[in-house]
Parts: C-alpha cells; structure tokens; sequence
C-alpha cells in the first residue's frame, strides 16, 4: 500500500483549480418561469415540454451534494484487485465505469472503464493477471458546491462521464455521472437493467408473495397490505425500506416490517426500486 505522502502531488494537481471562486451563472429570472407558467396554462407546451423547462432551470440552482450518489453507496475498485475480483464487481454491478482506489476509498487512483478492460482482455486473450495502473484514465474531481448546469457543460466538452465530488477537506463525498444530471431535467432515465415499468404497482405472483415497486406510496401500501406504517416521515415504501437498512440495500437483502419480510429485488444508487412482499412466517 502506497503511503498517503506519496500520492499528495498527484492530488494537489487534481485539486488546485477546484476551490477557486468560480464565477457563478446568474439566477433565473422569476419572470421566465411566469411566462412558462402562463404558457402552460394556455396549454401551448405539453406537459413534458413543461417539465423539461422547469427543470433545466431547476439545475443551475442545483449543486454537486444535492444529487451525488453517496460515499457510503459507492461502488469501487482497488487497485490491488485480481482479474476476477474486478470481472465479479463489473458482473455484480451494471455500470459501465469505477473508480479505483487504493486501501483508502479517499486514495483515489483513476476511473476504470468497461471499454478499456474489454480491449485489454481482448489483445491478451490469455491474460490471467491485471494491472489495473495500466488501464485507469484520471478522474474528473470536482467540489461539494459545484453547479450542476457547469458541470454537464464540463461533462460534454470534456466528454466525461463521471466525477468524483469531494469535500473541503480533499476527502472523497461522493460520485456523480451525467445521467444524473440529465435525471434532473427530463426525469428517470431507465435502461435494461431498471424493472420493467408494469402498470400496476403492486402484483400477485404465483407462489403467494408480491412484487412492490420502491415508488408506491405507504398509504397504497397500507391499504393493499392492511398495515399501518407511518407516513409522517417518508412518502414511499422506498424511503422508509431505505432508511430502515440504514444504506441503499444491495439485491437479495432482506428485513421484516409489520409482519412481512421484504427481499430487495433490484436498486439504484440511491433508492429502492423493486421488493418482493411475503408474509413473515409465524
């Protein structure tokens, strides 16, 4: 393991430019979102025409730590890893790209993407070792308080994907990627590995237990179940399942609430999306 010493010039390289007073974008005019408002009243925009407006302009009054994924949800290499521990992360988890640390996740080496394994894989079909420092590209490394409409500005001249958000003290707070950015503008973006978007959100399958979508509201789920959790704190049964595990729960975690066990079938970054119900046994 690299000392903490020796890996200071490299992020006093990263670091220098981030917590410069950058020159902050005026705040929307309140006029702008009147006349959107009034438009869509006149119903010359669609309502999705309206959302996207209101939130473009939502995210140049968002920044970094609103919406980053968390240090503790962050999914990480180190740069020791073996081929097959970093062949079982990319199988475990559905990105594309990882940071790679050293021992210390605020040891931040470099970004491993899918593209450049594969490749590596590919030229040495008989490769059985890696050398993960011959395949990260740099991070892109940005602070707490950066804007959201600059940094997808950055992300698309720089043609990053992903940055490493860290707080004023240099340690790593979390990761942000430009989907989750353009989330906050035109909504959820899903892609295969998201549950389907079935109509109903809670479903009876065969064996007797239920497949409940993370968004469905604790008042739907009281009533269907004929439970009585709170609603005084969370809106959906994601946020309470979250808050009771104390982390976004990764597949196949389990925990039992007001007389049900609940499987966590798939989650994101930062929420619940699909739960299978079944009744405790008693």
């Amino acid at each position: 393991m690299a000392e903490a010493d020796e890996n200071k010039p490299k992020w006093r390289e990263w670091l220098e430019p981030l917590f410069r007073n950058e020159q902050s974008e005026q705040e929307p005019d309140s006029d702008v979102y009147r006349l959107v408002k009034d438009a869509a009243s006149r119903e010359l925009f669609d309502e999705d025409t309206v959302k996207i407006i209101y939130g473009a302009l939502q995210v140049s009054n968002m920044q970094a730590r609103d919406i980053m994924v968390p240090r503790s949800n962050m999914v990480f290499l180190r740069i020791s890893d073996s081929l097959d521990e970093v062949l079982d992360t990319f199988a475990k988890f559905p990105h594309s790209r990882f940071p790679v640390c050293g021992e210390d996740i605020d040891d931040i080496r470099g970004i491993l993407h899918a593209k450049d394994l594969i490749d590596s894989l590919l030229i040495n079909t008989r490769q059985n070792s890696l050398d993960l420092d011959e395949l990260i590209r740099p991070p892109k490394v940005i602070p707490e308080s950066k804007r959201l409409n600059l940094l997808l500005k950055d992300f698309r001249s720089e043609r990053q994907h992903m940055a490493l958000v860290i707080d004023e003290f240099t340690h790593v707070a979390g990761l942000i990627t430009i989907e989750d950015v353009l989330e906050q503008i035109v909504g959820e973006i899903e892609d295969e590995h998201d549950p389907a978007d079935d109509e109903d959100l809670i479903v009876e399958l065969d064996d007797g237990a239920y497949r409940v979508k993370g968004e469905t509201s604790i008042e739907e789920f009281n009533e269907y179940f004929k439970t009585n959790l709170s609603t005084e704190e969370f809106d959906t049964i994601s946020g309470i399942i979250t808050n009771l595990f104390g982390h976004v729960p990764e597949p196949d975690e389990k925990l039992e609430i007001d007389g049900f066990v609940c499987t966590v079938l798939n989650a994101g970054s930062r929420k619940v999306d699909l739960l299978k119900i079944q009744k405790s046994p008693s």
